[in-house]
């Protein structure tokens, strides 16, 4: 298991191949890598344990980033990632649930990731689990009008497990305005945050709203990736 950051952007760099779409997977690097090294309750040798958080990538078109920090974590080793795409290997262009140790559900089609995470929050309010929800979602994603469904039935649920994490790298043509204020008009607890800032993204995720569902813009200044 690894404590570095740098090591990271090597194991990304071992997979290869079309449809990479390594910018998008770079714009979630950083959330990513606090969220596994220092929020996330798992057990690598585990995967399944009731005892874990839940994290699901929404924006499941751009997954090496989360497939390199799950390998560095050791879900499983880090000699799959080369074969990224591979029909010999487990990581595909999409995350795969039934194949790669640690995902929790397979996603790539837009849009579809919160609600699922909803889903998983409410399964575990039916167990009486207090173990934490997180979704990754982009800018772009939030175009879905699925997404702004499953905003208006978190907070009409109360789901305070459940964050939402929109990596705001600007790649939208639709110009939305505030992010964070948006989501607060549906009822959510909202935190704009540098999305590159490991103390800033730390103190966000560590937060958990009383009664509410928590959204965390993580703003990507560079403005790149997709």
């Amino acid at each position: 298991m690894t404590t570095d950051l740098a090591e990271i952007k090597n194991l990304m760099a071992l997979a290869t191949g079309d449809e990479k779409h390594n910018a998008s997977a770079h714009s979630t690097l950083d959330v990513l890598w606090v969220l596994y090294d220092r929020i996330l309750r798992y057990d690598p040798q585990q995967p399944h344990s009731e005892e874990r958080d839940r994290f699901i990538l929404s924006k499941g078109h751009g997954p090496v980033a989360l497939y390199a920090i799950l390998a560095a974590k050791g879900f499983f080793p880090s000699t799959e990632l080369p074969h990224f795409k591979s029909w010999d290997g487990i990581l595909g262009a999409h995350p795969d649930r039934q194949r790669v140790p640690g995902i929790e559900v397979s996603t790539g089609s837009l849009g579809h990731g919160l609600s699922m995470a909803i889903g998983v929050t409410l399964a575990l309010q039916a167990k009486q689990s207090d173990r934490r929800v997180f979704a990754l979602v982009g800018d772009a994603e939030c175009n879905e009008g699925s997404i702004w469904e499953a905003v208006m039935v978190a907070s009409q649920k109360k789901l305070k497990q459940l964050t939402c994490i929109v990596v705001n790298n600007h790649s939208s043509t639709i110009e939305y305005g505030d992010m964070a204020t948006r989501f607060e008009a549906f009822g959510w607890h909202a935190t704009t945050i540098n999305g590159r800032d490991h103390e800033q993204i730390y103190a966000a995720l560590s937060q958990q709203d009383a009664a509410r569902p928590g959204v965390i813009i993580a703003d990507i200044a560079e403005r790149k990736g997709a």
